[in-house]
């Protein structure tokens, strides 16, 4: 398919007679449609199988000129290998129809003369051309046998298997809707989830209209956030003992233990050429830490060993229809963990560790036990091996999990478990995973000496204790909006919240004593501003609240007499207490997790609208 954009201040037509026999009967010849996406297309053999790849670069390009109002025009003239036309309208038919889910659609009558007048805006991005293609995508045999020999089932507390189709998901509809995910295989996404509108109006994050899709911006309050996630993860893995390194983002399409891994399992690599040698922008840290360890000399003595790199930037080609907001990027931040052990037992320790490491982690984020599904994953012979080792884990989260077997290993690993959280759209998106790997020691050359002196291989557990760090404020802001609709005012935790405090004086004469609250709570390393425009009190506080500040501190003649000050505490009360005992619910509530200062001037009336 061939698709030309213009971005028009408006598009008026006119049908004039028809151009084929069979032409689609009209009532309406004329029309006229203001501040829109024009998309001339071009329908082309066989695109009835890329609807959805097609209807995703349409709603990318319109999220990205901010249009809400979308144009299909039929326009054969853009090229030379056309569908019949009935395969044409059917197509045409297809794409108003997915459209309409998320914007107005107007499609210009198809078989028919028009005479038409369009105003281009004239921006760089006002006009565009796609040519969407049809090939299918490459799927590796271990992919295709995985399809075959999969089973599905849910294990209970108590150890009990029941298949997915008999279970009573009566109490526990949330995991219905992730299993429904799962077996069903369908990732792309109909409609704009509520984490992207919030994402927006918080001014956190963004669309970035000048780069590839799925590549998003940062705004200061959101680069805040995804910084102090980092330091946690940082910080939490290294009291668990992992050593941090840092390695290339790029490497070598040829290389004998790369090439190897790719042509098992074909990714949606970003492919960069260098002169006339190919390489590939990595998707996981795996790559250079493997490299890494390959070279080092290690004693089983020091094992388990553990390495650690924040894998920022990982990049990953996905489909277009399936790149929405934080939830599935082409360019994400993965803390990325390798723990290499010496044996089956010591890797199980090591794994049981770190699935319980992941679930405090998720839980410092807001995401509590309940909040997101579990979902472990093995094969038959794992599973007859180490059936109370299994049991252990669904015994610890106390709720039923998802569980995927398999016939044989197609993989790398023979023992998976991911931590997904379903979204208001039915969407499951993975976060915390630990995996034992039982193959890429051999493929890498990464040994270990043993008690004789003797080369082994040792066991690799691949482990994100919070998944990619998008995600991670995907689901806050998604938990915050199912939150909102139970009553429950939405908010991050405290030490993620970019304003912890905010000041606001009654009238300027009380900016001063504002101010000497702003140093103090200041050099307790708190994040504070002052609102200090000229407007209401009632709107300041409204702002404050629409921005999810959780201590707001209003200050006038009373709390300059008496030396105290009144707080208003999202979600609880108003309260009168002196500067340092707020200071000391904010320390305590933040305790022992990673602080960074204000991410914008501290004062209100410097600040600059980012949305």
């Amino acid at each position: 398919m061939r698709i030309l954009f213009i971005h028009s201040d408006y598009i008026e037509y006119e049908a004039k007679e028809k151009a084929i026999k069979n032409a689609e009967e009209i009532e309406e010849k004329r029309e006229r449609i203001e501040e829109c996406l024009v998309s001339f297309i071009s329908v082309e053999e066989g695109d009835s199988n890329i609807i959805g790849r097609v209807v995703g670069e349409i709603e990318d390009v319109a999220k990205k000129l901010n249009v809400k109002t979308i144009v299909l025009y039929p326009y054969a003239h853009l090229s030379n290998k056309l569908a019949s036309p009935d395969e044409a309208m059917k197509v045409l038919k297809e794409l108003e129809k997915e459209l309409r889910d998320n914007y107005e659609v107007h499609r210009a009558p198809f078989g028919w003369y028009k005479s038409f007048v369009i105003s281009c805006k004239g921006h760089p991005l006002s006009e565009l051309s796609k040519e969407i293609r049809g090939e299918k995508e490459e799927e590796s045999e271990a992919l295709k046998a995985e399809k075959r020999t999969t089973y599905w089932n849910i294990m209970t507390p108590d150890g009990e298997f029941k298949s997915v189709d008999e279970f009573d998901y009566k109490n526990y509809p949330n995991l219905k809707k992730f299993v429904d995910y799962e077996i069903s295989g369908t990732r792309a996404v109909k409609q704009i989830p509520p984490h992207v509108e919030l994402m927006q109006k918080l001014e956190l994050a963004d669309y970035e209209p000048g780069s590839d899709s799925g590549n998003m911006r940062y705004y200061p309050k959101g680069k805040l956030i995804k910084s102090l996630i980092e330091d946690y993860v940082e910080s939490r893995v290294l009291d668990f003992g992992a050593m941090e390194v840092e390695t290339p983002i790029m490497y070598d399409f040829n290389h004998p233990s790369l090439k190897s891994y790719l042509n098992r399992f074909p990714a949606r690599q970003y492919q960069v050429l260098s002169g006339k040698d190919k390489y590939f922008l990595r998707f996981a840290a795996c790559f250079g830490q493997f490299l890494l360890m390959h070279d080092a000399t290690v004693s089983y003595r020091q094992l388990p060993i553990r390495v650690y790199e924040l894998a920022k930037y990982a990049f990953r080609r996905e489909q277009k229809g399936e790149l929405v907001g934080l939830r599935r990027l082409r360019a994400f931040t993965m803390p990325d963990m390798h723990t290499f052990a010496a044996d089956m037992e010591q890797a199980k320790e090591d794994f049981k560790r770190q699935y319980e490491m992941a679930i405090e982690v998720l839980k410092d984020f807001g995401l509590n036990l309940g909040d997101y599904e579990v979902a472990i994953r093995f094969t038959r012979k794992f599973y007859e091996e180490n059936k109370e080792f299994i049991r252990s884990l669904v015994e610890l989260v106390n709720r039923p999990v998802l569980i995927q077997m398999w016939d044989e290993r197609f993989f790398y690993f023979v023992l998976k478990f991911e931590f997904n959280f379903v979204d208001a759209m039915n969407k499951a998106a993975a976060l915390s995973t630990v995996q034992i790997d039982v193959e890429n020691a051999e493929r890498y050359g990464i040994t270990y000496y043993d008690e004789n002196g003797d080369k082994k291989y040792p066991y690799i557990l691949h482990c994100s204790p919070s998944g990619a760090v998008e995600r991670v404020i995907y689901s806050m802001l998604e938990k915050a909006s199912m939150d909102s609709k139970k009553g429950i005012k939405p908010m991050f935790p405290v030490w993620l919240s970019p304003v912890q405090v905010r000041i606001i004086p009654v009238k300027d004469e009380f900016k001063e004593y504002g101010e000497k609250i702003m140093m103090s709570l200041e050099d307790e390393k708190i994040r504070v501003d002052l609102d200090d425009r000229d407007m209401t009190v009632s709107r300041k506080i409204r702002e404050a609240e629409k921005e999810w500040i959780p201590y707001i501190v209003v200050v006038g003649e009373r709390e300059v007499k008496e030396g105290n000050i009144t707080v208003r505490i999202r979600g609880g009360d108003v309260k009168t207490m002196p500067i340092e005992d707020l200071a000391k619910i904010i320390k305590e509530k933040t305790k022992d997790k990673p602080f960074r200062k204000l991410p914008l001037p501290k004062y209100l009336s410097m600040r600059p609208k980012f949305r």
